[in-house]
């Protein structure tokens, strides 16, 4: 590698780190919340947790809907940034507050439907009630979560990244103190045990998004764009492009999330124990998925930037760059959760079956780490290309067709039980991989033969 080369490596790694540490500060916020309403709800018994363990998972599926639609802010807003055009920023901001309504009406609808659609699926009677109250209470968060993601991707495509971490700090904070408050009735409130989670993220997430529109409102660096000084009516082939952009990046993370919301419904038909298991080691191995999720989006904004300034060979550099970080922080992680594992389970419950199908599962979250790691990065790459419909595809495939089918046969209907349940996610996401490294390969060796930078 000549010096150059490491130069820019160096330079490379630098920005992603520079865009990505406030991220992962945000991404460990939001997780926290997830965190302290595990372990906060978890020592009420195993009906609570359970019952929480499938209301924030259907929660989740409503999310990853709104907020994969509203990633295309990030990559648009980026390669405007980057090509120095102040029109196309604004106007990519404004048109995603059109989406923003459209999916409020739709997602809230669909999370108030929640008592009927649950015991549709087989959920357990026992965690049935604490999931339907759980999904009712936190849907009235949904559209404030919605405003707060169109400004937070806005932000993130010009690069300024350190205001969304401070807005995670606050939505922790304010929901950790409302689970004490709304779980165990204190200042006169109703307990209300596993539900009070959802009512105390519901006021967490409308705080996060007046203080993101504070900010973005009154801060000098947003000024050039002048965001809030009218509301441009629909602009139908700028939605377009973002839609375009969007659904297919809404479609791989439901794909991708899909999955473990399926393990986790399919957990909830073995009862509350099960279930409660599971949650704790989605949780832990979700915590840990934070960090090389900003670093991912992060890649996203670098690779964006570079390609609006015109710079290919570089903007490709970035992605792999991106996509190695990414390997190297799930590979510790692994190595954390196998030694570890019990102890980890531990922290989140007293309930001696519980923990012990806990440290199971986690060791089973160990061996997909790496793969997980190396496939948001892929993804992350890739979206700064604005190439997002065949990985979404290849998404589908990887998770569905394979990493369920195997779950869903050997877990549920040969009654193998959770663990094979948790193997299925092994091979779909070790599909994932493969196929999206391959794809970014592909793409961009395209993009240099043709010498048409984005």
């Amino acid at each position: 590698m000549s010096i150059h080369s490491r130069a820019r490596l160096v330079v490379d790694a630098r920005a992603i780190v520079a865009l990505g540490g406030p991220l992962l500060g945000n991404n460990l916020s939001i997780t926290g919340m997830a965190f302290a309403d595990t372990v906060m709800a978890g020592q009420l018994g195993a009906v609570d947790l359970g019952g929480l363990a499938i209301g924030a998972a259907t929660f989740n599926l409503f999310m990853f809907m709104g907020f994969g639609l509203l990633m295309a802010t990030s990559p648009s807003v980026a390669h405007a940034y980057g090509a120095n055009d102040t029109y196309k920023v604004t106007s990519y901001a404004r048109q995603s507050w059109w989406l923003v309504l459209a999916l409020s009406i739709l997602l809230f609808t669909g999370m108030r439907q929640a008592d009927w659609f649950l015991p549709a699926i087989g959920i357990s009677e026992d965690v049935l009630p604490v999931a339907v109250g759980y999904i009712h209470a936190i849907s009235w968060g949904m559209p404030g979560l919605l405003a707060f993601f169109s400004l937070r991707y806005m932000s993130e495509g010009l690069g300024r990244t350190k205001p969304i971490m401070f807005t995670g700090f606050l939505g922790l904070t304010v929901n950790v103190i409302g689970n004490w408050i709304f779980i165990y009735g204190k200042f006169g409130a109703p307990a209300l045990g596993a539900v009070g989670c959802g009512v105390a993220t519901a006021i967490s997430i409308w705080l996060m998004f007046f203080a993101m529109f504070l900010h973005v409102r009154t801060h000098r660096a947003y000024r050039p764009f002048n965001f809030f000084a009218r509301i441009d009516p629909p602009n139908w082939p700028v939605l377009g492009e973002l839609t375009r952009i969007g659904a297919p990046i809404a479609g791989s993370i439901l794909a991708e999330g899909g999955l473990f919301v399926a393990a986790a419904l399919m957990m909830g038909g073995m009862g509350a124990v099960t279930a409660a298991g599971h949650q704790i080691a989605l949780n832990y191995a979700a915590f840990m998925f934070m960090v090389p999720l900003a670093i991912s989006s992060a890649t996203t904004i670098h690779v964006g930037h570079t390609l609006g300034r015109g710079d290919l060979i570089g903007a490709r550099n970035a992605g792999l760059i991106g996509v190695v970080m990414c390997a190297i922080v799930m590979t510790v992680s692994a190595i954390v959760i196998l030694l570890f594992n019990d102890q980890i389970a531990a922290l989140y419950t007293r309930d001696l079956p519980v923990r012990e199908l806990a440290a199971s599962l986690l060791l089973m979250a160990a061996l997909f780490q790496f793969s997980d790691g190396v496939q948001v990065g892929a993804a992350g790459a890739l979206r700064g290309f604005k190439d997002t419909t065949i990985p979404m595809a290849l998404c589908i495939f990887s998770y569905w067709v394979v990493g369920f089918t195997f779950a869903y046969y050997f877990g549920v209907h040969r009654g193998e039980g959770p663990v094979l349940v948790w193997v299925g996610l092994n091979v779909g996401l070790t599909i994932s991989a493969v196929l999206l490294v391959v794809r970014y390969w592909l793409v961009t060796k395209a993009r240099l033969r043709d010498q048409r930078p984005a």
